[in-house]
């Protein structure tokens, strides 16, 4: 009970500073009916106003719920304004990337912790990769692409396995180094090769930073697939959601979908979580 009470104690000091800033920011648009009108309003009656416009400049925290429950549970699942729909579309782009990412990312580990080539040449590259704004990156690759003929799920998922492999590169290259000179110098007496270090040695020492790294690369994974969305020009996926949401001023449609994006990215990591405590239960690691 003690530690969720500070977590609650955040949670309605956020919830509190929300309702502040959303009858903050709105009331100025109450203020201005009201003078057009030439009427005046009491304090009571803009706060009542705030809570309840169509397309305030922030919606409250119950706008934005409202707005996330019709999207999940008022809407059939198959529906171009179904929440559920448009996150399976996201989700779909994101695993196909966190994928692609997570095997390139252990590939280069491998090779840049067995050949000082690789170390030299390929980690300063992956470094100065990720100073490149995915903003940049993104249209280029669609279009790129879409020349080729190739559309659809997998541009939006080569944006997310760019996002999310760097995160898994330097975690691995941590994790296979981590085994210490007396473990590795072991192995040597038994004449055990690169590869069989690499498996009974490097890979296992190597778990809970990989875990870790595919925690940050999974959501990574999911802001690239999103960010894929925006350029396209794309119907479906919430990056698609936002977007529209974007054009036509519906703000509680881009807050639902914002919300919705973060509890699903909380899914896949928790999930992540769940796995790799059970991997290390299994390879007594786990507490």
């Amino acid at each position: 009970m003690r530690s969720v009470l500070p977590i609650l104690a955040v949670l309605l000091a956020i919830v509190v500073l929300w309702y502040g800033a959303a009858i903050w920011l709105n009331s100025q648009w109450t203020y201005d009916q009201a003078g057009r009108a030439g009427v005046e309003v009491s304090f009571g009656e803009v706060v009542a106003d705030t809570m309840v416009q169509e397309r305030p400049v922030l919606p409250a925290p119950h706008q934005v719920a409202a707005g996330l429950w019709e999207g999940v549970a008022g809407q059939k699942v198959t529906s171009k304004r179904s929440l559920v729909y448009h996150g399976w579309m996201t989700l779909s782009a994101t695993l196909v990337g966190f994928a692609i990412g997570t095997g390139l990312g252990v590939l280069l580990a491998v090779g840049i912790v067995h050949n000082r080539a690789m170390d030299m040449s390929v980690m300063p590259w992956a470094i100065a990769s990720q100073t490149i704004p995915i903003l940049a990156i993104a249209p280029m690759v669609i279009v790129v692409l879409a020349s080729v003929g190739i559309t659809g799920l997998l541009p939006k998922a080569v944006i997310s396995a760019y996002l999310s492999f760097f995160p898994v590169v330097v975690g691995m290259v941590k994790g296979l180094r981590s085994p210490d000179g007396m473990q590795l110098d072991l192995l040597r007496t038994y004449n055990a090769s690169p590869m069989a270090t690499l498996w009974k040695l490097r890979l296992p020492a190597s778990m809970p930073y990989l875990f870790a790294s595919l925690k940050v690369s999974m959501a990574a994974s999911l802001v690239g697939a999103i960010v894929g969305e925006l350029p396209a020009g794309a119907t479906s996926g919430l990056g698609a959601r936002l977007l529209s949401g974007s054009y036509y001023g519906q703000t509680i449609q881009i807050w639902a979908a914002l919300f919705a994006a973060a509890i699903l990215a909380a899914g896949l990591v928790i999930i992540i979580g769940g796995i790799e405590r059970a991997t290390l239960r299994r390879m007594g690691m786990g507490q």
